[in-house]
């Protein structure tokens, strides 16, 4: 007999913000991601989660690391990378985030790898500004810290030698920047902003950001605004390298590194030419061998992926060989061990009771979200999933974004339907769904498995 756990008493367990817990209904409801709020219904992944905070911690000693995060379409790929980005920004890492879409790519014609770095710019994001747009944020601070060095060593804020004495911080940082690719101009365009934030010129400062943020299109357009020459501007070829220049800067603003989350890759898999997508892959190549040989310092890069993108011999990652020798699984990993130190990490099935524990928290969120004590037992959650692990296939195939989806709705026309039952409503799903006589024998196999609520971590 499942132990009983009075809903009052989960109701007061958690509160969790309105405006964040609206929008981490409104998203779960509707089978997307939640942008904030991820950790409150964080259920299970506690290996994957623990890999990928190791990787945090190696980075901050001046690493580099990337990992491929590879499940199905709803298995928790994209839920996993923003619960990471939260952990990372809480950890005063810097992050950036994009999806891949037919018009952004690691590499392709028309601007698509720029059409990348740009998104990853945009999102780029830190603790004190979580939802992007960071990039002035994270040179503000630089000041701010630059400054307060100077002040600590006894320099009086308002004479001539406090400002020159700032300057030449600033002008030394610029100077380890240098040796890399682009480095040059990189720290040339910094220099601009300090001393168009001294003065006050507004227009200048957009006008590093612009060129920083990769928008122009020509060195003729940049050196127009920013009203020095400039050898060159981020574009198609060379993003890669301003990446790892903004992962070098961050450490110097005083962050612990530059955390990069790149999701939706199944979108190269899609790519129909071949020299295109193997371009993207070989891209894909160059990142992994500067991240893991040391020429990334500071960096994180963290790709999700569906089984296809990587498995396929013919348009996938394992089409390029020297890709498929790098991620191919060891002969020696079975089913039962898993090898987390590996860049490649595949999201199994959550278990029944993780399955349990997510229905039994989502269902404390929602009663406090609407302020209603929801018609729903815990014998009831119980029957909810044996019912979706009864259909065929749901042993390995369930995923946690349709069931979340399909218990939402039901929560949600209890609450918009004081007449509706719970079983009467689970019954007619379940009738609709008969199977044929040897189908129908799952529930009966289903319904011995040991569900219970002891021990579940609310």
């Amino acid at each position: 007999m499942p132990t009983v756990v009075n809903q009052e008493n989960r109701n007061k367990q958690q509160k969790v913000p309105k405006r964040i817990l609206s929008s981490l209904l409104s998203s779960v409801c509707a089978g997307v991601v939640p942008r904030s709020g991820a950790p409150y219904i964080a259920i299970g992944r506690e290996e994957e989660i623990a890999a990928l905070l190791s990787d945090l911690e190696e980075i901050n000693e001046g690493g580099g690391t990337m990992r491929f995060l590879i499940g199905r379409y709803g298995s928790g790929k994209s839920f996993l990378i923003q619960l990471v980005r939260g952990y990372a920004l809480e950890r005063d890492f810097v992050t950036a985030d994009a999806d891949l879409t037919p018009e952004r790519r690691f590499s392709g014609s028309d601007g698509a790898g720029l059409a990348t770095y740009r998104e990853l710019v945009k999102n780029l994001a830190c603790k004190s500004s979580p939802d992007g747009g960071a990039l002035p944020v994270v040179l503000s601070r630089w000041f701010t810290s630059l400054r307060a060095e100077c002040a600590e060593a006894g320099l009086d804020p308002a004479s001539p030698s406090f400002a020159e004495e700032v300057k030449k911080k600033i002008y030394g940082v610029c100077r380890k920047l240098e040796s890399n690719v682009g480095g040059f101009d990189f720290s040339r365009v910094l220099c601009e902003y300090y001393e168009a934030d001294v003065s006050g010129d507004d227009t200048k400062k957009s006008a590093c950001l612009r060129w920083l943020r990769g928008e122009y299109k020509t060195r003729t357009e940049a050196k127009a605004a920013l009203q020095v020459a400039v050898g060159s501007i981020v574009d198609d070829d060379n993003w890669y390298d301003y990446i790892k220049l903004i992962a070098r800067f961050v450490r110097f603003a005083g962050y612990r590194g530059l955390v990069l989350f790149v999701d939706e890759c199944v979108n190269l898999y899609k790519i129909s030419n071949r020299i295109s997508r193997e371009n993207n892959y070989e891209k894909i190549l160059s990142m992994f061998n500067d991240t893991l040989q040391g020429r990334a310092p500071y960096l994180m890069m963290v790709l999700g992926g569906t089984p296809q993108f990587l498995e396929d011999t013919r348009r996938g990652l394992f089409s390029y060989d020297a890709l498929r020798s790098r991620l191919s699984d060891s002969r020696y990993a079975r089913s039962e061990y898993r090898d987390m130190l590996s860049p490649l990490i595949r999201l199994k099935r959550l278990t029944d009771d993780e399955l349990l524990a997510l229905i039994i928290r989502l269902t404390a969120l929602h009663a406090q979200y609407y302020d209603w004590t929801p018609r729903v037992t815990d014998e009831q959650m119980v029957q909810f999933l044996q019912v979706s692990t009864a259909r065929a296939g749901a042993d390995t195939m369930i995923t946690p974004r349709e069931m979340i989806r399909d218990y939402m709705s039901l929560l949600n026309i209890l609450y918009q339907n004081p007449t509706a039952e719970f079983g009467a409503l689970v019954g007619t799903v379940t009738a609709q769904k008969e199977e044929p006589a040897e189908a129908a024998k799952a529930p009966e196999q289903t319904a011995n498995r040991a569900y219970t609520l002891d021990d579940i971590e609310l």
